[in-house]
């Protein structure tokens, strides 16, 4: 069948956007591809649709279970109903039920972390995988921002499955980082289709306050201007859900997310995100990969990210209709301070190493495939996973730490030269755009009328019709038992 046709059959799109089809193309040819597409540009098209013409399975692996789940639903809604996303979220019964029924699934999506376990492992090899896909494939290099250690083994694990053709695809990827995809995915004859990571349509500014006394009162006057809907980015989950709070009690429809909700409510705050029953989304980076909104016409970071691909995936989430957006960045001086702090809390050092030996011969536990996804409360999620797969590559104690103790060197020294950088690009004095398409290899090449504060931006345009008014919560009670509830206005 003709992919054009095919594209309307099953998508209910006229024409491709830039990349897809070259991809694609690519992808049917048995090739080793390497694709970086922007943000919201249609990468999940690029492995879906040849799903339709492959005899067999396709296997999708990703980072975040939002996403996955995003994914699979979109495409049930769309018709299709043999996809299904294989995480640890699936219940026992609903994980038995699957497996019983591999063979009746067209894209499976799983994590790294679950192509560990050997009895799915064993059930993958029993079916013809056509197309092994690698989302956020910027992961396995230890030179991206969101290095993952288990994505080190998919090249590996292609081996199990025959060698499919590979399909890489990342948003944001320096040529460093590239290198080390094809590195570490054992990739070959790979054809590379490297996109513009510019998103022209989103306006660039950053505002800078001597205090965060103004930078909280210019928050809440962009909030109370700004046509929504909208994300807010915080670093911090007290702050996202202080703030969360104070905007609710001034007559805001909004809601916090972070990895502290719980999985469920996690999922159902998105699920509303997306249909508007929350038109403002108050959130840690946690909310990012997964939300495939297509009308969001603000980002703004309260805090800023600690590196410049970090930024312009959470930018990332605005415009993806096409449609006129801002991306707006408050900053004081202590927010840099506050970075290096979470940097430093986010990776596991030599203390937490002997903490964690510690723990598990006190608690006398062997690490096993439930146990690694519950971390217990000495340690983050990031900090438990890194430590456990180190933990069973190096089971000797001396060695264990020593390794931990390099891998915390190396990646906070990475960690702090992005982040000097990302300072810098919020003191830049000239074009935002050119300068963030610089460190992306890239040059800016047209003249975009809302390009950012620096070039010009018209901030009225973004702004709503009316104003809205605030209200007290003790005023409005019918308004309070509609958010209690949960109940859409």
């Amino acid at each position: 069948m003709d992919l054009l046709t095919l594209l309307q059959e099953k998508f209910s799109y006229s024409e491709f956007r830039p990349g897809q089809r070259e991809i694609i193309e690519s992808v049917l040819e048995g090739r080793d591809t390497l694709a970086i597409l922007p943000t919201g540009t249609g990468k999940s098209l690029c492995y879906q649709l040849p799903g339709y013409i492959f005899p067999g399975t396709i296997l999708i692996v990703s980072p975040l279970l939002s996403l996955m789940q995003d994914q699979v639903e979109q495409m049930k809604r769309r018709g299709e109903k043999r996809a299904v996303a294989f995480n640890s979220f699936l219940s026992l019964q609903e994980r038995l039920f699957v497996l019983k029924n591999f063979n009746r699934y067209k894209f499976i999506y799983t994590s790294p972390e679950m192509l560990q376990k050997e009895e799915f492992l064993k059930k993958l090899k029993e079916i013809p995988i056509s197309l092994f896909v690698v989302d956020e494939a910027h992961c396995v290099s230890q030179w991206g921002y969101d290095f993952r250690p288990d994505y080190l083994e998919l090249g590996q694990l292609r081996e199990h499955f025959g060698r499919p053709p590979i399909l890489a695809l990342t948003a944001t990827a320096s040529q460093e980082v590239l290198a080390d995809i094809k590195e570490k995915l054992e990739m070959t004859n790979v054809q590379k289709f490297l996109f513009s990571v510019d998103r022209p349509n989103i306006a660039l500014k950053a505002e800078i306050f001597p205090t965060y006394k103004e930078k909280a009162e210019r928050f809440l006057e962009l909030i109370e201007s700004l046509e929504g809907p909208g994300i807010v980015y915080f670093s911090s989950k007290k702050m996202a859900d202080e703030w969360s709070l104070t905007l609710r009690e001034k007559g805001f429809h909004t809601n916090s997310y972070h990895a502290d909700i719980p999985q469920e409510n996690r999922i159902l705050l998105q699920q509303q995100f997306l249909y508007n029953q929350i038109p403002l989304m108050l959130a840690t980076s946690s909310f990012g990969m997964g939300v495939n909104k297509e009308n969001v016409r603000y980002v703004i970071h309260f805090h800023p990210p600690v590196d410049l691909e970090s930024y312009w995936q959470e930018v990332g989430r605005a415009g993806r209709d096409g449609k006129q957006s801002i991306a707006i960045l408050l900053f004081t001086d202590r927010d840099f301070r506050l970075q290096n702090q979470l940097i430093e809390k986010e990776l596991p050092n030599t203390d937490k190493a002997e903490i964690f030996l510690r723990w598990l011969k006190n608690e006398e536990i062997v690490l096993d495939e439930e146990k690694t996804q519950r971390p217990p409360d000495d340690f983050s999620e990031t900090e438990w996973r890194i430590l456990s797969k180190y933990y069973r590559q190096f089971p000797n104690a001396n060695r264990f730490i020593e390794v931990i103790g390099n891998f915390f060197e190396q990646r906070l020294r990475l960690k702090q030269e992005k982040l000097a950088i990302m300072n810098r690009w919020i003191f830049h004095i000239g074009c935002r755009r050119e300068n963030l398409l610089r460190y992306f290899g890239e040059n800016k090449k047209m003249n975009i009328k809302e390009c950012c504060d620096h070039c010009g931006v018209n901030m009225e345009r973004y702004y709503r019709k009316r104003k809205i008014h605030t209200t007290s919560p003790s005023m409005d009670w019918e308004r309070r038992l509609m958010e209690l509830f949960n109940i859409p206005r």
